[in-house]
C-alpha cells in the first residue's frame, strides 16, 4: 500500500465511510461491513484529491465518457468526468433493468469508462456494460473508489482500496445465525 493510499484509508475511516455491524448489500449479499463512499462525497474538496488520486491509477485515458450507475456511481462519475474534461452521464433502474433516462444519449462508438463507488460483484458494472455495448458503445474500463474483495472483470479496472470484507449468502451469513439485526442501507430496493 503507498502513502497516499494510506491516506485514503484514513480519510474513509475519519469521514465513518466503513460502517460496521449487518447489512444487507446491494448484491443481495450479507456482510459485517458496509462502504458509504457517500461519505466522502459530503465535501467536494475532499472528493476531488481522492478522485484525483483514483485517475493516476489509469494507463490512458482512451474514453470519451464517464457513466455511473444510480445511485453509488452517480457521484464518482461527476467527478471523473469533470477532472478527465470529458461527458458525463448515469444510468437508472426502469421496470428492473438498466437503462439510459432523462434524455441521456451517448453516441454509438464511443467509448465508455463505467464508474461505481464499490465494487462487490461487479453485478452493477455488467449491467451498464451490457446496456451500452448492445447500444455499440464500447466500455474501455471500470474506476471504482473501493474493491470489497476479489471481484475480476472483463474490462481493465481501477480503484484505490481493497478492502478484504466478507460478504455472504444469507444462508452462509454468520451473524443471521445469530440472530443479529440486519440493515439494507444501500441504494437498490
Amino acid at each position: 500500500m503507498t502513502e497516499e493510499t494510506r491516506k485514503i484509508l484514513t480519510l474513509f475511516q475519519e469521514r465513518r465511510a466503513v460502517l460496521e455491524g449487518h447489512f444487507l448489500l446491494t448484491s443481495g449479499l450479507h456482510s459485517s461491513h458496509y462502504v458509504q463512499c457517500a461519505k466522502i462525497f459530503e465535501d467536494p474538496e475532499i472528493a476531488a484529491r481522492v478522485v484525483k488520486e483514483l485517475i493516476k491509477t489509469f494507463d490512458n485515458n482512451q474514453f470519451s465518457w464517464v457513466v455511473g450507475p444510480a445511485v453509488g456511481g452517480i457521484l464518482l462519475a461527476y467527478e471523473l468526468a469533470k477532472q478527465l474534461k470529458i461527458k458525463t452521464v448515469y444510468t437508472e433502474r426502469e421496470n428492473g433493468k438498466m437503462s439510459l433516462r432523462r434524455g441521456f444519449f451517448i453516441p454509438p462508438e464511443s467509448k465508455v469508462l463505467i464508474a461505481e463507488d464499490v465494487l462487490t460483484t461487479g453485478g452493477s458494472v455488467l449491467e451498464v456494460a451490457d446496456l451500452l455495448t448492445k447500444q455499440e458503445i464500447e466500455v474501455v474500463g471500470v474506476a471504482a473508489l473501493v474493491n470489497r474483495g476479489n471481484v475480476h472483470l472483463p474490462y481493465p479496472a481501477h480503484w484505490l482500496l481493497t478492502l478484504d470484507l466478507p460478504a455472504y449468502s444469507s444462508e452462509e451469513c454468520p451473524l443471521c445465525k445469530e440472530e443479529k439485526n440486519l440493515v439494507k442501507p444501500g441504494s437498490r430496493t
